[in-house]
């Protein structure tokens, strides 16, 4: 029922957007002498904001065309070049640019698309070779794929690694520092050859015990059946994913407009004040956030409620207790793979200190393959998209990578 009525919402919101925005368009022509009034652009720049706030939102393109490799612009075309049935690896070609570090980053299954991570794979594009997980919707994928949990997800890291081959570098963000630590862990206890050189982690919740947030109480505060029962929904008949149980992306989009709520009328009064000012640009560039932030995806429920459980309210892998289709993951076994652990010091997620706990877990590895970074004055997103991304951050994690990327 909760499905059926947010689609309900969702197709008479449509339908409200498209008439905002013809009267928004009829206030802003010259044949329309209120055009001309104090009150005409007031009233088209609020028909403007609910029209772009209530459209409906599919999954966004990367968008990208071009980079600058050694000061000269390359061509850039996107390759599927690995299919699963719940997430594809994408490869970022530069035309006419052989090798390059290899880079995979690895998006979160938290939501949200891949392209939330569109600023960090730009940064990227110039010096690295980037393939991405694409993480399909779970509501597109149909009930005879299957179902998908932690342990597929550690599966599918491992088998994108091999894919791309030894030699490569893994970049997680947030929600996928898991997943990616306990490949990581696996895949150098079987000395395969193509673990990752080194796996930077950004905001991740390797240890939610440590500063927790209120991402973090929401989901130790109530008992496992208490998710099963309120946040896990069955996807309606007219979706290929007919019949599977998902944890819907509204549910999660909805939770985190709620913390900040007050910043998000903020943004939108602001944007307001933009439209009337003529300044298009500024208001551009509050819708195209909205745009990626708006849109959502669900989450097999399998995946959803087991990484509620062994992530955030058994803490299984600082403990020593994670397993994996029943094999436990010892993060004693990281002995050569370089990590790097970034923070940002306003991060409302992933609390100062979460996913630095990965450095103390590591007992096997070397002093000199662990680094800490903790950016001052950054939140959640400004980890990975933003001014402070590009110019702070980015060399940090190029550096580290850099300094590991020749040895043996």
């Amino acid at each position: 029922m909760l499905y059926n009525a947010y689609e309900m919402q969702r197709t008479l919101l449509a339908g409200a957007s498209s008439l905002a925005n013809m009267g928004a368009e009829w206030m802003q022509n010259p044949a329309n002498p209120l055009s001309y009034t104090a009150f005409g652009p007031v009233m088209a720049s609020g028909l403007d904001v609910f029209a772009h706030a209530a459209a409906p939102r599919g999954k966004p393109a990367f968008g990208f065309t071009s980079t600058i490799v050694d000061g000269k612009t390359v061509p850039v075309s996107e390759e599927i070049v690995l299919r699963k049935p719940f997430g594809q690896l994408k490869h970022f070609a530069r035309k006419g640019v052989k090798g390059g570090r290899k880079l995979l980053i690895v998006a979160p299954m938290s939501g949200h698309y891949a392209t939330l991570l569109r600023g960090t794979v730009e940064r990227m594009l110039p010096d690295h070779d980037v393939y991405i997980t694409d993480w399909r919707d779970a509501k597109m994928v149909p009930l005879s794929e299957g179902l998908f949990d932690l342990d597929d997800y550690v599966d599918y890291i491992v088998e994108f690694l091999e894919h791309i081959g030894p030699g490569a570098h893994m970049l997680a963000v947030c929600q996928p520092s898991v997943p990616c630590y306990a490949a990581a862990c696996l895949m150098s206890e079987d000395d395969n050859p193509a673990r990752p050189r080194t796996l930077t982690m950004m905001g991740g919740p390797i240890d939610t015990r440590k500063a927790p947030t209120e991402v973090n109480t929401v989901a130790t505060q109530r008992p496992h059946s208490w998710f099963e029962q309120n946040v896990i929904v069955t996807v309606p008949f007219y979706y290929p994913g007919a019949g599977r149980r998902v944890y819907p992306g509204f549910l999660q989009l909805t939770g985190f407009m709620a913390m900040n709520l007050g910043n998000h009328l903020i943004s939108h009064w602001t944007m307001f004040k933009h439209l009337v000012d003529g300044d298009g640009d500024s208001a551009d560039a509050t819708k195209a956030f909205y745009d990626e932030y708006r849109s959502v995806c669900d989450m097999d429920a399998e995946f959803y409620l087991q990484t509620i459980d062994v992530v955030f309210q058994d803490h299984a892998l600082p403990d020593g207790r994670m397993m994996h289709r029943g094999r436990k993951v010892d993060p004693a076994a990281i002995k050569d793979i370089a990590v790097l652990a970034v923070e940002g010091e306003r991060d409302d997620i992933s609390g100062i200190g979460q996913t630095k706990a990965a450095l103390t877990i590591s007992t096997g590895l070397p002093d000199a393959l662990k680094k800490y970074y903790m950016a001052e004055g950054v939140g959640h997103y400004g980890i990975f998209n933003g001014r402070r991304w590009r110019e702070i951050i980015a060399p940090v994690v190029i550096d580290w990578m850099a300094a590991h990327d020749d040895r043996a």
